[in-house]
């Protein structure tokens, strides 16, 4: 049983590990599940027990305020309630900060009298000033102080905790100006952090706004159009879509012909054609003509709604990197509190001045704040995975982030993946005086009337070209042959190879072309008439033109090899493999040899890739370290299994997300070096009794702007 909760003020890992310990234990749970993003937490129960008061009990018990989630998104409406309300606080800090400051500036007669103050022993500090500083540490402290006070009821310091007690510590000592910046500080730091998972939302929620609410259903009785929310849409029915409308529903075009942008959903920058027979997703704008077509999908099942769904699941799917920082900081925020106990006792112990210990103690402990280390690996993964989305790569999470940057074979199907997964023309070649274009025009006529996919690539290959069909009377289909029509007052035929040799028509030349077309992989139709063989169709399923290019591009990111899988003849896969340039390949494989063959490979070189189409793919790419699914026209089977699904078909965005994973791990290592240096530095310099309160703060407000700025580069194109 699922139950799910609103958690204000969930932000970050924080947040989550105190919910894992509060809620975690509780009787009955058997999982948490968390949405950083809406700020939802999802406990999943045996059914029985706990109760929803026992777990919102538990939720407090972590210092965050729980209530139930209802069906009209109400988390982000809450969520977006406590973040304006946390920023109004640390304005209010900053504000009344800034006001004792000036406050003491003017009683005391100087700017620098007033900035060192808490320096010099036995000032009086004026009355205003206290009351202002005290008013922006309550004021910018509101929010943490719970938290802070549930971690030591737990017994389990965190970064709350300690901040805490650097503040209780400063005005203990007089450091009333420094106290109260701490506060405004480390407040602005959990602003900063609350932004960018905001930001990061904000960019599914433009998701979510691309599907209109309702669709304009076509009766299937009368024919008049009427507006139905997209949820009670069925599947079979007929919608109209005007000029410049956003497409509400996944679908087929039954009637008219327009242009389509995809972008939203595919990546895709150029506007696609589309006609009758045209598949059209939910979210995508329609450009310049009317059209209707029929619903394919439910709007619970539209490409627009896995998307999302994908998307807002792949935040609780952690990278290694981020499982690594949480249980690093988990050890070391009590490190670091014992750490600074030490330095403000040990020293005095042997001599030292307890004052100026105590005092540098209190500067370990704002040092030692792991708040930039903490967000540094989760704002760089949300803005990585949201970029790869906006270029119509889908990462089902951050644990499938790293795998590319780390490939050393990438395996391929070869049907809809390496080639387009349906027949095209490759050659028109024309015989005995006949011109291509005349040769097609018979060609269309013969096949005008067949529904047979050789049939459907001559058609499309002859409106592509501009060839009307010649005007045709008399047909009659050859079964398992051909067909043959009167045009112009003579008979005509078409056929396959096989067919050409029983009339007794086939020279040696034509015979020789015939087989050198067929070794390649493609089938071939003769057309003749009553006199001579007028030419050949070559048919073949044509390879993707990124192909070549998109493997050249792979080899040259550092894959070591890029193998070929197909359970095609070995001709059709040796010439798919030579024009495509793969580094092997391997032919005539069924479904479980190809996961054999991804094993092996898998054995021998570690951390492999497989891209696939079908649901015949969908076993290898379950067995492969990283499974991709082609998007565009895969299959449901191979989506759901991928761990990566590129929505646009479009091959090149293989290396370009090997090099998006180089550069989010790269991100992600600058940020804990830059975090974990930072730290080492001023705590150095703290153990050494040179740093001060101010070093202090400007080294845990600048690493955490710095990561958190860093980390959204990643979003820039």
């Amino acid at each position: 049983m699922k139950r799910a909760f609103i958690v204000r003020g969930l932000d970050c890992a924080e947040e989550i590990e105190a919910l894992r310990r509060t809620v975690g234990p509780l009787p009955g749970v058997q999982s948490l599940d968390f949405d950083l993003l809406r700020a939802v937490l999802t406990v999943v129960t045996d059914g029985q027990s706990p109760d929803d008061e026992s777990i919102l009990a538990a939720i407090r018990a972590a210092g965050l305020a729980g209530s139930l989630a209802g069906p009209d998104r109400g988390a982000d409406a809450a969520q977006d309630r406590q973040r304006r309300a946390r920023l109004a606080a640390c304005v209010a800090s900053g504000l009344l900060t800034a006001g004792g400051f000036a406050a003491h500036s003017l009683v005391h007669g100087g700017v620098v009298h007033a900035f060192a103050a808490g320096e010099v022993a036995a000032h009086t500090f004026p009355a205003v000033a206290i009351a202002l500083y005290v008013a922006a540490i309550l004021v910018g402290g509101w929010h943490i102080a719970p938290r802070a006070w549930a971690a030591l009821r737990r017994r389990q310091p965190d970064m709350n905790l300690l901040m805490t007690i650097a503040v209780v510590g400063a005005m203990s000592t007089g450091q009333w100006f420094e106290a109260a910046t701490v506060t405004f500080l480390f407040s602005l730091a959990l602003s900063l952090e609350s932004w960018s998972v905001a930001r990061a939302r904000r960019a599914i929620e433009a998701l979510l706004r691309l599907s209109p609410v309702t669709a304009r259903v076509v009766c299937p009785h009368d024919g008049d159009v009427n507006e139905k929310p997209v949820e009670a849409v069925a599947v079979g029915d007929l919608v109209a879509v005007r000029p410049g409308e956003r497409i509400p529903l996944d679908g087929q075009i039954v009637e008219g012909e327009t242009t389509v942008n995809q972008a939203p959903i595919t990546g895709e920058s150029a506007p696609v054609p589309k006609g009758p027979g045209a598949e059209v997703f939910a979210g995508t704008i329609n450009n310049d003509g009317a059209f209707r077509f029929e619903v394919s999908r439910a709007f619970a099942d539209t490409t627009l709604a896995r998307i999302i769904r994908m998307v807002e699941e792949a935040r609780s799917r952690r990278a290694p990197v981020e499982e690594w920082v949480n249980r690093f900081a988990r050890f070391y925020t009590p490190a670091m509190i014992l750490v600074a106990v030490l330095i403000a006792v040990l020293p005095p112990v042997f001599g030292g001045e307890w004052a100026r210990w105590f005092y540098q103690g209190l500067v370990m402990l704002v040092i030692a704040c792991p708040c930039a280390l903490v967000i540094s690996t989760p704002v760089s993964i949300v803005a990585a995975l949201t970029s790869a989305a906006r270029h119509g790569v889908l990462i089902k999470g951050g644990i499938y982030l790293e795998i590319p940057s780390r490939l050393r074979v990438v395996a391929m199907d070869k049907t809809g993946t390496l080639t387009r997964g349906h027949p095209e023309v490759q050659a028109v070649i024309p015989l005995d005086g006949h011109t291509p274009e005349e040769l097609l025009a018979t060609a269309a006529a013969l096949e005008s009337h067949s529904d047979h996919p050789l049939a459907r690539a001559v058609l499309r290959h002859a409106e592509r070209s501009g060839v009307a069909p010649r005007t045709a009377s008399g047909f009659q289909a050859l079964r398992g042959k051909g067909a043959e029509a009167v045009i112009d007052g003579r008979r005509y035929w078409l056929g396959s190879h096989r067919f050409l040799h029983e009339l007794g028509l086939e020279r040696e030349d034509i015979h020789r072309a015939a087989l050198e077309l067929e070794d390649a992989g493609h089938s071939v139709l003769a057309i003749g008439n009553d006199r001579h063989v007028c030419g050949l169709i070559s048919v073949a399923d044509g390879v993707r033109p990124e192909a070549r290019a998109a493997v050249r591009a792979l080899l040259d990111a550092g894959v070591g090899r890029v193998v070929m899988l197909t359970g095609d003849n070995q001709g059709t896969a040796a010439a798919v493999a030579a024009e495509t340039g793969v580094s092997e390949f391997h032919a005539e494989l069924m479904p479980e040899d190809k996961i054999n063959e991804v094993r092996s490979l898998v054995r021998n070189y570690g951390q492999v890739a497989m891209v696939g189409d079908g649901v015949n793919d969908a076993p290898a790419m379950a067995a492969a370290t990283l499974g991709i699914a082609m998007g565009g026209g895969g299959t449901d089977a191979a989506i759901e299994t991928a761990d990566v699904t590129l929505m646009a078909d479009d091959l090149s965005r293989l290396p370009w997300l090997i090099r998006h994973s180089r550069r989010a791990l790269r991100t992600i290592r600058q940020n804990i070096f830059f975090a974990l240096g930072t730290k080492a530095l001023f705590m150095a310099l703290a153990v050494a009794g040179l740093a001060t309160l101010w070093m202090a703060i400007a080294a845990d407000m600048g690493a955490s702007l710095l990561v958190i700025f860093n980390g959204l580069r990643l979003l820039r194109d």
